[in-house]
């Protein structure tokens, strides 16, 4: 049977390690799909490119392998911040588009996380979550992970960096940030990593 659940929603929302668990809870194969985009904005970073540049962001879209999405420096903040930069441009969506869709469409589903999943990826997927917590808290998290990784983090300026990228996800023209309306809310404001996992299974379970 395949089953195919969006999980999306905005940075440091928790999503990531929610669908991890989701995809090991029911077996099935997981994309972080931000990993595409950072994926994208680390080639140009390499390659010394303007990341607003449409033509070479799109090149590096149609060179991305899955294999590239295990590079460590995709985790970091700079990389966050732009890959929301090279996410706006039209083209760098309409390159990875596909590469998402066949991995949604896999013959067991899968559980894929992003901006877009519910609403552009997998319009058609068997449950949808969409995850969210204040900015404030998302911050927060974000501290706590680079500081565990030993990191410096300034919470002002990850909190300030965090509330940019809001806008721009939200307000891009193609595929913006936004809740599926068949989507389940999830906040995880309240919520600890054990609690979300319970509630986003009680929903899954019920749609």
């Amino acid at each position: 049977m395949t089953m195919i659940i969006a999980i999306d929603g905005p940075a440091a929302s928790g999503k990531g390690t929610l669908s991890k668990q989701l995809a090991a809870h029911y077996r099935l194969p997981h994309l972080d799909t931000g990993l595409l985009y950072r994926g994208v904005a680390l080639a140009m970073t390499i390659a010394r490119q303007p990341l607003e540049d449409a033509a070479l962001a799109e090149a590096a879209a149609r060179n991305l392998k899955l294999d590239d999405l295990s590079d460590p420096r995709l985790r970091s903040a700079e990389m966050g911040g732009a890959a929301s930069i090279v996410a706006a441009i039209p083209a760098v969506r309409a390159a990875l588009l596909d590469f998402q869709r066949a991995f949604a469409n896999q013959p067991a589903g899968a559980v894929l996380d992003g901006r877009d999943i519910g609403t552009v990826v997998a319009p058609h997927a068997d449950a949808k979550l969409f995850v969210t917590a204040t900015a404030e808290e998302r911050a927060r998290r974000r501290v706590r992970e680079l500081r565990g990784r030993g990191a410096h983090a300034d919470e002002a300026q990850i909190l300030a960096d965090i509330q940019a990228r809001d806008a721009r996800d939200g307000a891009r023209s193609v595929a913006p940030l936004k809740a599926a309306p068949d989507a389940r809310l999830l906040d995880t404001t309240n919520l600890d990593i054990d609690a979300a996992f319970r509630a986003a299974v009680a929903l899954i379970d019920g749609a």
